[in-house]
């Protein structure tokens, strides 16, 4: 085991030499891009057009915000390419190490970055090729400024739209950059340092060639610093139009794509309000990000919910009453409305299956269970995550990584049937939506 460790520290300080990038042999890389398609790539959040091979380079829009990832994992590893700016001040990124999946409220996901900038400094970044740890990762920077940032040792970068070249070099928690043939950033101690690799798309219009990649010994690390696994998720949203929903009469304008988040003023005119789905799902678990437009200060009485479902009631056996925000909205599952997660502000906290808690005829143990078990809704402003799994009729509902509806039973629900973003005439954001078939 001692000559393994000393044998891969041996490769790694082979390809710093005084501080350059010594080139290995090209036997062991291998292409991570073929020059004609994009296979081996996977589609994470971005519309179809995002990212697209053209002249044996791989092109991306810059639109909407968000990623393309390796279908596999890496570990340790040196990675290398070329990019450029179409523009000037353009903005993109290389992710190393990184989830599948985009973390809750961004469009990003959980990695460290390796900064693709064109002509954009200040006291907090550059445009040279800085490092740093991204919603929920972790990294100690070299040459850092009191943050967890890594900063370049000297400006190596060319401006737009000439072409860059970065070899990143990726060694048991420890991240070296090369910039046009210079090691001049970065880090060590990375959290996760076994994960997926993407390509950033961030609003400008940026080409990428010559990307191959020689995997570097490696051993079993603890699952602390693994990445999460794919598990076949796919994105019901692109940022960029409403394909693969139902763009009813009257909901245009205002089920509106904004880039990454599809905002809802909460004012549809049409007979059909709600944005459904195109497709049935069956069995699945559905990922969602939510978040409510502003702090409305309008209230309502209500009924306070205890956990059997039931409303509380005063000693004398009337409806015990509270002011509570009117802000409400839900997610419908397979076509039925009484099958619906609700959004909204009370007490009880979101999660709650409105039309199976609410139906008198249910029995005790249905109502109960359909109603959340705790309040995990974060404050007003801050962004939500669902993720809520149907098997047959069995409802499990996680939000903000608490369990607040476990296994529940839902007679009677349909066994297939669209999925549907609520209308209840509130401004809501949706954000993140990816479906996993089960």
């Amino acid at each position: 085991m001692i000559r393994f460790q000393l044998t891969r520290l041996t490769v790694f300080a082979m390809l710093l030499v005084a501080g350059r990038c010594v080139h290995a042999d090209d036997d062991g890389f291998l292409p991570l891009f073929d020059g004609k398609t994009l296979e081996g790539w996977v589609q994470v959040n971005c519309a179809p057009s995002t990212f697209s091979v053209r002249n044996g380079k791989i092109y991306c829009t810059g639109k909407p915000t968000g990623v393309i990832r390796t279908e596999r994992m890496y570990q340790n590893f040196v990675l290398e390419l070329e990019w450029r700016h179409l523009q000037p001040k353009g903005n993109a990124g290389l992710f190393v190490w990184s989830d599948p999946l985009t973390s809750r409220g961004v469009p990003f996901t959980r990695s460290i970055e390796v900064q693709v900038l064109d002509g954009i400094e200040g006291p907090g970044y550059t445009s040279q090729g800085d490092i740093f740890p991204i919603h929920g990762a972790s990294m100690v920077p070299d040459n850092g400024r009191g943050g967890s940032r890594a900063f370049p040792t000297e400006d190596r970068s060319k401006p737009s739209p000439e072409w860059n070249h970065y070899e990143v070099t990726c060694m048991d928690g420890i991240i070296r950059l090369a910039v046009n043939g210079k090691v001049v950033t970065s880090g060590s101690q990375c959290s996760p340092r076994k994960g997926y690799i993407c390509l950033e798309s961030e609003g400008s219009p940026i080409e990428f060639r010559n990307l191959r990649i020689k995997e570097l010994p490696d051993d079993q690390i603890p699952d602390q610093y693994v990445a999460r696994e794919a598990e076949g998720f796919v994105s019901l949203y692109n940022g960029a139009d409403l394909s693969g929903w139902k763009a009813y009469e009257g909901l245009v304008g205002h089920w509106k794509p904004s880039d990454w988040r599809l905002e809802y003023d909460g004012q549809s005119t049409g007979e059909v309000k709600d944005l459904w789905t195109e497709d049935d799902f069956e069995d699945f678990t559905l990922i969602v990000d939510w978040r409510w437009k502003g702090k409305d200060e309008r209230t309502k009485r209500r009924s306070p919910i205890l956990p059997s479902g039931d409303y509380a009631k005063n000693d004398d056996g009337t409806l015990k009453e509270i002011d509570v925000p009117v802000a409400d909205s839900g997610i419908y599952l397979r076509g039925s409305t009484k099958a619906q997660i609700n959004i909204w502000q009370w007490p009880v906290g979101s999660g709650e299956i409105w039309g199976y808690r609410t139906d008198a005829s249910m029995p005790a143990e249905v109502r109960a269970g359909a109603t959340p078990n705790v309040n995990a809704d974060r404050p007003v402003g801050e962004w939500n995550r669902f993720e809520i799994t149907m098997c047959g009729e069995d409802i499990t509902v996680i939000l903000n990584g608490q369990t607040v509806i476990d296994h529940c039973q839902l007679p009677g629900v349909p066994l297939s049937g669209p999925i549907a973003l609520q209308h209840h005439g509130d401004p809501i954001e949706f954000a993140n939506i990816y479906l996993k078939r089960r």
